[in-house]
């Protein structure tokens, strides 16, 4: 593991993160409790929160919020202000009127498999996994499991084709 990011960048808050061998992380991020693997690039106005993992060989495009519970493996295209979701019933106040804690809610964990690529603008709920080689659309919300290779597209998103389908017509 490395020190830190190979580069230099001004206004980054990085804090008890575990960097792999030439990581570059861009300026105006905040990184934090999180994993981010080898030759990864972070881009700017990036939020990486406790327990997050990125693997290897991954983009990670500006303003986009990856939270906690999410595991990105490895060669994973994340476009610009993608935002991620852990909680189903997200509130403010529990049953008794008082701020939630971390004990008042369920943790929803999301998976994005190898060299998957996700759209600029997707929201992806929590509790879902996107496959190895998958495809989310730009502007897409992702309710629910993408297969390996397919193309999702829409809100919801719905799968559009996959991997093995032939795309010309007889």
């Amino acid at each position: 593991m490395a020190d830190g990011p190979v580069n230099d960048a001004p206004s980054r808050a990085i804090d008890d993160v575990r960097f792999g061998e030439n990581v570059v992380v861009r300026s105006f991020t905040n990184l934090y409790g999180c994993t981010i693997g080898d030759h990864t690039t972070i881009g700017t106005f990036v939020e990486i929160q406790r327990g997050v993992v990125i693997g290897a060989r991954c983009k990670i495009q500006s303003h986009t919020f990856i939270c906690t519970g999410v595991t990105i493996e490895d060669e994973v295209f994340i476009g610009h202000g993608v935002m991620f979701i852990n909680d189903k019933y997200p509130h403010a106040t529990n049953d008794a009127g008082e701020l939630q804690t971390d004990e008042d809610w369920k943790l929803l964990p999301t998976f994005i498999e190898r060299s998957a690529s996700i759209g600029s603008g997707t929201t992806i709920l929590g509790g879902v996994r996107i496959g190895p080689a998958a495809v989310v659309g730009a502007g897409s919300v992702v309710t629910r499991d993408v297969p390996a290779g397919a193309t999702a597209l829409g809100n919801p998103a719905r799968v559009q084709s996959r991997a093995n389908e032939s795309s010309s017509s007889t």
